[in-house]
């Protein structure tokens, strides 16, 4: 691989972290916010469901795991199963693909 798409990969890994940090706090404090706040889990649902704003919000969230897990993968594969090649990286698009499908069905199930 070039070192052009190798430095394309190390932003994709670090642009992703950064809005899964975001995500993940943004996440946490409006769960705990609801549930401190006497909501329960079929109320919270009812309140988000059909709203645009948290639809688009967890389909970035979503769009965040498919892009940073495969990359942080694909070094794992690298550094401990010497695995390299096409073959890798095949089977980490597709990973990233099924990710990417699992997560958008399950915020379209739950904003339908």
């Amino acid at each position: 691989m070039s070192a052009k798409a190798q430095s394309l990969l190390w932003i994709a890994q670090r642009a992703s972290a950064a809005l899964l940090a975001l995500c993940v706090i943004v996440h946490l404090v409006t769960i705990i916010y609801a549930v401190q706040g006497g909501l329960s889990a079929a109320e919270i649902l009812g309140r988000t469901r059909g709203n645009a704003a948290w639809l688009a919000f967890y389909s970035i969230f979503v769009l965040g795991v498919a892009v940073h897990a495969p990359i942080g993968l694909r070094s794992v594969f690298i550094e401990w199963l010497g695995w390299r090649g096409k073959s890798r990286d095949g089977v980490l698009l597709v990973f990233s693909v099924i990710l990417l499908a699992v997560g958008m069905r399950a915020v379209l199930a739950l904003f339908a």
